[in-house]
């Protein structure tokens, strides 16, 4: 009998950890989700204003140890990640997510908006906290613009055949989109621009919006949208970080859009080193 009390003992240890350790989940969690919400809106930081900024995504590489990590460069390479620059953010006391959020924004918001960075790890112990940022080597083989714009277009085709979640909105599968040319070499002109020029806006350094420039390169529609990205040197995890953003996951489901060109763009001395765009349209 006391054998059996003693594993019953121990199994109700094992499961009051599991249950901490799945809600330390869901802060984190849900810190990355507050945070991104944050870059994605003009925020007051250090005295500047900030512009909107793309979601980091969460890669668990980054998740190192809140408690002990030594030297950051040397975890980063034991974890596999070929990083061009990271930072980190410890925090010691904040008792969830929310509290976390209050003080980044408080001590560390130029860190969050940084521009440079791509992806992000969150990781929780009791009430300390490590957030990791980085930004990766490009070290996927991309093809030409037209190649890749034509994979992201499958993509995007593929997140909008089933009903997805953005944000609060609960939205429907829409119709697959075709590939427009026009649109392309809008897109294409749109990212060269953000690279050479390093900025990430969809207003263009001569203040034209995406319906501007889609006009101006000889598309004749009754709508136009655009998504942006910069820093991911996949389709993939630029359409991950699309989906994880309301507004963009909205864009990208939106079924009145029929057409779509997109394209990216590189400059290794730009902050992002790559840049996307994705313009939507219908006829």
């Amino acid at each position: 009998m006391g054998f059996t009390s003693s594993v019953r003992r121990f199994a109700a240890l094992s499961l009051g950890l599991s249950f901490v350790m799945n809600a330390w989940a869901v802060d984190e969690k849900q810190l990355i989700d507050s945070i991104n919400t944050y870059r994605s809106e003009v925020q007051k930081c250090a005295g500047e204003v900030s512009s909107e900024l793309p979601p980091l995504a969460g890669d668990p590489r980054l998740a190192l140890s809140a408690t002990g990590v030594g030297n950051l460069q040397q975890a980063m390479a034991s974890a596999g990640y070929p990083m061009v620059n990271v930072q980190a953010i410890s925090l010691s006391g904040p008792r969830d997510a929310q509290s976390a959020m209050t003080a980044i924004r408080e001590s560390f918001c130029q860190v969050v908006l940084d521009p440079q960075f791509v992806d992000i790890g969150v990781s929780r112990e009791g009430r300390e906290w490590r957030i990791v940022l980085a930004r990766p080597l490009l070290s996927a083989r991309l093809g030409d613009w037209q190649a890749e714009g034509q994979k992201l277009l499958a993509e995007v085709n593929t997140a909008r055949s089933r009903a997805r979640q953005c944000g609060s909105q609960n939205l429907a599968a829409a119709a697959p989109l075709t590939w427009n040319a026009v649109l392309g070499a809008a897109a294409e002109s749109h990212s060269r621009s953000m690279a050479n020029n390093n900025y990430f806006d969809h207003k263009d350094r001569d203040g034209r919006t995406p319906g501007d420039r889609a006009e101006l390169g000889g598309y004749v529609g009754q709508q136009v949208g655009e998504n942006i990205a910069a820093g991911q040197d996949t389709v993939r995890r630029v359409v991950d970080g699309w989906i994880a953003s309301p507004g963009h996951c909205a864009n990208l489901m939106n079924p009145q859009f029929q057409e779509l060109g997109a394209a990216y763009a590189v400059d290794p001395k730009s902050d992002s080193g790559i840049y996307w765009t994705a313009m939507f349209g219908t006829p």
